[in-house]
């Protein structure tokens, strides 16, 4: 049911929300842009609520007033929603009055609309191993942190809250993204989430190879050098989510801008499984001859940081081919319609 409510509301509210700015009006035009930006931070803000009071709420034990204070929040949200609704705008597609002209207009919109989005497609694909790499947040990291020295003092840090390291970055690098819009374009923005992707699986590598090193002593590594691969996939998100949004939404054709957001929101969904194919593939093969493989239950006797330097390694292959997708993307738009993009990435 979850999954049903997020497939309804997210791919629409970004899109309905962007239906609020006039593209026409310079002022609107820009603030249309940094909608994307502060949508996304929203997004995040109620994500830290989550792993922080809920999470603290489900540690106690706590299960049922967890329960009902996410309730809560989602009926104060509709609340807020449905307030808002005489100010809303609402933009009505005309319809032709010919019969005969109109379904032949209409057959040859239709036909430079399915054009339109076979060419995002491309990119698109290059975007969801960008996911495989941000899924690993909320699994892999997760384990590799109850592996570590949580404690501080007498306090046991839960390693599922080191993501508000992630949520922190979102925050900085939301607003300094703001004012990098004028200076590069979606396409490049969202190459540069690649290449903190990259350097956010080799920092996550590095960690766990000095993790492996004190693993059997005493002073075990502390859970907080966790903090710069967390804070690495949140800047990356910024520049890759944020950016997927304003491109799909602007590449769009209209009465199809759902459906460009809902592209992106599919990329994590489609990065989710292929994240978990990957890791049967890597277990299938890591464990021949009776070995225990790279990622067993204890991993004290596994090689987590292979995993991730493996994850590292087909960012890059999958930088180098979103890198060609975008070229050929804006080389198509120079003798097609969409004429917007720089003629130069990354």
């Amino acid at each position: 049911m979850i999954g049903v409510g997020n497939g309804g509301y997210q791919p629409n509210i970004a899109t309905f929300g962007a239906d609020q700015f006039d593209e026409k009006h310079p002022k609107e035009s820009h603030s249309k842009v940094t909608f994307f930006s502060y949508f996304y931070l929203a997004f995040n803000l109620a994500a830290l609520f989550s792993e922080t009071i809920l999470g603290y709420f489900e540690d106690q034990g706590m299960w049922a007033l967890g329960f009902w204070v996410s309730t809560s929040s989602a009926f104060a949200a509709l609340i807020l929603f449905l307030g808002g609704t005489k100010e809303y705008r609402h933009h009505h597609h005309s319809s032709s009055s010919s019969s005969s002209s109109s379904s032949s207009t209409s057959s040859s919109r239709l036909s430079s609309y399915v054009k339109c989005m076979f060419k995002l497609l491309p990119i698109w694909l290059c975007t969801i191993f960008y996911s495989v790499v941000y899924t690993q947040m909320d699994s892999l990291f997760v384990e590799q942190g109850d592996a570590m020295n949580t404690k501080i003092s007498n306090f046991e840090i839960p390693p599922a809250s080191m993501s508000s390291f992630n949520v922190l970055a979102v925050v900085v690098f939301v607003f300094l993204c703001n004012r990098m819009h004028k200076k590069t374009s979606e396409i490049q923005r969202m190459g540069i989430g690649l290449v903190i992707a990259i350097a956010s699986m080799i920092s996550a590598g590095i960690v766990e190879c000095y993790r492996l090193k004190y693993a059997n002593e005493l002073s075990n590594l502390s859970i907080f050098w966790l903090a710069p691969q967390y804070a690495l996939i949140g800047a990356s998100e910024v520049f890759m989510y944020v950016a997927q949004l304003e491109f799909f939404n602007a590449r769009a054709p209209d009465g199809f801008k759902s459906f460009g957001s809902a592209l992106c929101m599919s990329s994590i969904s489609f990065g989710s499984y292929v994240s978990s194919y990957l890791v049967s593939i890597v277990m299938k093969i890591s464990t021949k001859n009776n070995k225990l493989g790279w990622i067993p239950e204890d991993l004290n006797k596994g090689h987590l940081d292979r995993f991730y330097f493996l994850l590292a390694g087909l960012t890059a292959i999958d930088l180098v081919m979103y890198i060609v997708c975008a070229n050929w993307y804006i080389n198509a738009g120079k003798t097609g319609e969409d004429n917007q993009e720089q003629s130069h990435i990354i």
